[in-house]
């Protein structure tokens, strides 16, 4: 890859192959201009009475240049080296300019790499000397010019330096677009796995609810049956006097206590430990442990007692806003501890995630909010959490971290409709 086009292959959208085919054919035109210019000079050059050999030497020296560039190893490439390198042609094409005139027709190659490599100010700068140097040349090589000596070079310049920046542009773009459809694709996959973790956990809820209530059920009728059972038995026995009676009540008694010894052991294995653990919290938790164990970060759930069963559309709403904060998290605060609480607010469920990271400007966020360039992922949080009535809340202040906070109804008004 030629070392004048790695900028645009450092713009070009990763994994898009209409985008690396047409840097590729960008490639291929700059080696065809920067060739059949150069001819043209050394032929116009002899045309006007210039020694061939000082001709052809010029015209080497511009595609020696020119293809040095090209077989520069890519790994030695770096930015001072390229622009080096277009000066360094500058300097060659000068040179060339001094032996004759007619290259200055390699000027429009100096303009297109201009808008390629150089920032827009100093492309400008340097365009305007290729350009001084242009109309400048015919004077001192023949003592006269010409309009469309002067006129023709300033459009082609304008032109070529206007089509270099656009190109530019709309690669920048694409790359953007690419980003964000692979961040959406990201996201999107991210959050049918919440989906199906929470489906998980709602599955394994429900067994262990099933299971409970067997459990209670027969708590409540066999063992208590047997309960009464066993002190019928122990009273008539102490009533009677007859032995036969006695120790068939004695019998009947101590059966019906082996028999509640049994019942309460099944009862105590059909009551799990997660008997009390909540689907919510138990993926939040999960989740906390994976950005621990991924991160080394400190990362605390707290998780109200008195917290009631949620819609399972309240729970998927924060199981992604969950994902998506401690993203942001992740990526952009430079935190060592994030603390996570599920809080009971009566009529609604509060989720608040509080970080000890390098924080942002709230006010320039909110400012910026109606701009692609903003944060997409705060946006997103809000705009899926009014649907369901909810808001977002944001508390930052730059190197002091971040504290947002998550509320929703825990009863949709569309839940009430009949």
């Amino acid at each position: 890859m030629s070392l004048v086009s790695s900028p645009l292959s450092r713009t070009e959208p990763a994994g898009s192959a209409p985008a690396a085919s047409t840097v590729r054919a960008m490639e291929v035109g700059q080696h065809l201009i920067a060739g059949v210019l150069t001819v043209i000079g050394v032929i116009r050059a002899i045309g006007v009475g210039v020694m061939p050999a000082a001709a052809v030497s010029a015209g080497v020296a511009i595609l020696v240049w020119h293809v040095a560039g090209t077989i520069l190893p890519s790994k030695v490439r770096s930015w001072p080296l390229v622009v080096g390198w277009l000066i360094g042609f500058a300097l060659v094409w000068a040179a060339a300019v001094a032996v004759s005139a007619e290259f200055v027709w390699v000027s429009f190659l100096l303009w297109l790499l201009a808008g390629h490599l150089l920032p827009l100010r100093w492309g400008l700068v340097f365009s305007l000397v290729v350009f001084v140097v242009v109309v400048t040349a015919p004077i001192l090589h023949y003592g006269t010019t010409s309009y469309a000596d002067v006129f023709g070079p300033l459009i082609g310049g304008i032109f070529a330096f206007g089509i270099s920046r656009g190109y530019l542009q709309l690669l920048h773009d694409a790359d953007e677009r690419e980003e964000l459809v692979a961040s959406l694709t990201r996201a999107q996959r991210e959050m049918a796995e919440l989906q199906d973790e929470l489906a998980l956990a709602q599955r394994h809820s429900g067994a262990i609810a099933e299971r409970t209530r067997i459990s209670r059920d027969i708590h409540d009728t066999v063992a208590q049956g047997l309960s009464s059972i066993r002190l019928l038995a122990h009273a008539e026995a102490n009533r009677t006097e007859d032995p036969s009676a006695t120790r068939t009540l004695g019998q009947v008694e101590t059966l019906a206590g082996d028999s509640l010894v049994d019942v309460r052991r099944i009862v105590a294995a059909l009551t799990p430990a997660e008997l009390e653990e909540d689907p919510l919290a138990a993926a939040l938790q999960r989740m906390l442990d994976r950005l621990r164990g991924e991160t080394g970060m400190q990362a605390e759930l707290h998780v109200d007692d008195t917290l009631p069963t949620l819609p399972t559309v309240v729970e998927v709403a924060l199981l992604r806003t969950a994902q998506s904060a401690l993203g942001n998290v992740r990526l952009h605060a430079s935190a060592s501890r994030v603390v996570m609480s599920l809080i009971d607010a009566e009529d609604s469920v509060r989720l608040d995630f509080i970080d000890d990271g390098t924080g942002f400007d709230v006010t320039a966020w909110e400012q910026a909010s109606d701009r692609p360039s903003s944060s997409y992922g705060l946006q997103f949080m809000r705009s899926r959490l009014r649907e369901l009535g909810g808001g977002l809340d944001v508390e930052s202040t730059t190197g002091e971290g971040t504290a947002i906070s998550v509320h929703l109804p825990i009863h949709h008004p569309t839940q009430e409709k009949p």
